[in-house]
């Protein structure tokens, strides 16, 4: 029987109160699991799974559900798995489990990315204790935003979060500078749809089969474009080039947007990429905590030529990984998840 969308949702409201704090290291940390499921992913995809064993939990790499043409060597796919791991980590710091981590732990096992134990010795974090509340309500917002500016508190602010995480974040609200960005965004779009192999890849995630991930209700910010909530609309983006309409609606969108931020590392490797994608997560919510939305625009960032020049425009470097517009939007819902028997072991 298919499961209904309040079924699918079902994943977001999850009761704090029945955490047990007397429960085993194996439960507390299996109940934590489910604020970390609620993090973004590229496309909806959920790329992680977690193996849990006494009083460890390990994050590993699913790579069944990569995107080899997008994402070709998994940068983003572990990205997503950094933003799982630092909700984790805000859960048990909230529920006061010390807890001790360990990136990639293993180099004859590549898809175990951290290891997170339950121990006296390790940390409570009181600092992201304070964005638990914010986990539950974080959306990835497609939607126009208002164009009023972000106040200059909270890009410190989020400026402070990402470099808490060892990443650096470099805002660009000046008008003139967004939109260098629209337009080197609109050319990756283009490029990107103009690939057969890109919009089959893309179709896979948004066509409406998809229940419990994927993007079928995409539509959102194109919704006079492309209704991606449709079966056929799926064979249209995978057979035909639908680029410069999809292009121009989110160069509109860029345009609309007060800020954009992106996020950059030192260097560009698996470990930098899983922290990447704490600091992501950690900007996401306190982004949400102070009443803001975002979305992502990591086209030029997925298109290898461009890479580049979104360091040069941002000031970010030479290994940009995330690129955000932010800014206030109107409510939106949440985007389905997996159930958590479904990515533990």
């Amino acid at each position: 029987m298919p499961r209904s969308k309040d079924n699918l949702l079902q994943a977001w409201a999850v009761d704090d109160q029945v955490f047990a704090r007397t429960a085993t290291a194996a439960e507390r940390l299996t109940f934590c699991l489910r604020y970390a499921i609620l993090a973004p992913s590229t496309h909806n995809t959920q790329p992680w799974r977690f193996v849990i064993s006494d009083d460890t939990v390990l994050l590993c790499a699913d790579r069944t559900r990569a995107l080899p043409v997008s994402d070709t060597y998994d940068r983003e796919l572990t990205i997503s798995c950094g933003a799982a791991l630092f909700n984790l980590r805000v859960a048990l710091s909230h529920f006061g489990c010390p807890y001790v981590i360990r990136i990639m732990p293993s180099s004859a096992e590549p898809d175990v990315l951290a290891s997170v134990q339950i121990s006296d010795e390790g940390f409570v974090d009181g600092q992201i204790a304070a964005l638990f509340a914010a986990i539950p309500n974080r959306v990835t917002n497609r939607q126009a935003f208002d164009p009023a500016p972000v106040p200059p508190a909270t890009i410190a602010s989020l400026q402070a979060a990402a470099e808490a995480e060892g990443v650096q974040l470099a805002p660009t609200a000046n008008d003139a500078e967004r939109l260098r960005l629209a337009d080197l965004i609109d050319q990756a779009d283009r490029i990107q749809l103009g690939d057969p192999r890109f919009r089959r890849e893309l179709a896979l995630w948004i066509n409406a089969s998809r229940r419990d991930d994927g993007m079928a209700s995409y539509s959102a910010s194109a919704a006079s474009l492309l209704d991606f909530a449709s079966p056929i609309l799926a064979t249209v983006v995978r057979t035909f080039d639908v680029g410069g309409g999809l292009a121009a609606s989110h160069r509109r969108l860029v345009e609309g947007s007060p800020l954009l931020i992106c996020l950059a590392t030192r260097s560009d490797d698996p470990e930098n990429w899983l922290l990447a994608g704490q600091a992501m997560q950690r900007v996401l919510l306190t982004l949400t905590a102070q009443g803001f939305d975002a979305s992502f625009l990591n086209q030029p960032i997925e298109v290898e030529t461009l890479r580049p020049a979104v360091g040069a425009m941002t000031g970010s470097g030479d290994s940009p990984q995330v690129l955000l517009r932010v800014g206030r939007g109107p409510s939106q819902v949440h985007a389905p998840r997996r159930a958590l028997e479904a990515v533990i072991s």
